[in-house]
């Protein structure tokens, strides 16, 4: 099911570039505006002059909401994205530590400072974690 319209974040640039994308593509036949946040306004492709809607036009306050709901959708998930990376990146200082253990680790701990707060003994618990890998990943941990 193709979307009635696309709603581009930005001004005249973001909307020029976008509609020679859909020009080029099946997706041709649909609708697109860009909304620039300086002065909250619409651009239409092929028209030089942008639409200002008044600031109590209950269609301004859709589209901005849409907009603004995509930018905390982005920004959460890009938090989490980075958040994951630096986790998973301390694990991956740890020598001796593959793919594998990390995600036996994650899986059955659930994150890296429940890794960091294991003993040996419940680190030797996990299925694939042996006594020496245990005693490596509590070292690494517990450095004096």
């Amino acid at each position: 099911m193709k979307p009635d319209i696309f709603i581009i974040d930005g001004g005249k640039g973001q909307l020029n570039a976008s509609h020679k994308v859909l020009e080029d593509s099946s997706f041709n036949d649909i609708h697109i505006v860009s909304l620039a946040k300086r002065a909250e306004e619409i651009f239409v492709p092929g028209h030089s002059e942008s639409v200002i809607l008044p600031r109590s036009s209950s269609a301004l306050r859709l589209v901005t909401t849409i907009r603004d709901e995509a930018h905390r959708f982005a920004i959460t998930f890009h938090r989490s994205r980075r958040s994951k990376r630096t986790l998973v990146s301390e694990l991956e200082e740890i020598p001796g530590v593959g793919e594998s253990t990390k995600f036996l680790l994650l899986k059955e701990l659930g994150s890296v400072d429940a890794v960091k707060d294991a003993s040996v003994e419940r680190l030797t618990e996990i299925k694939g974690i042996g006594t020496k890998s245990a005693q490596i990943i509590y070292d690494y941990f517990h450095k004096e």
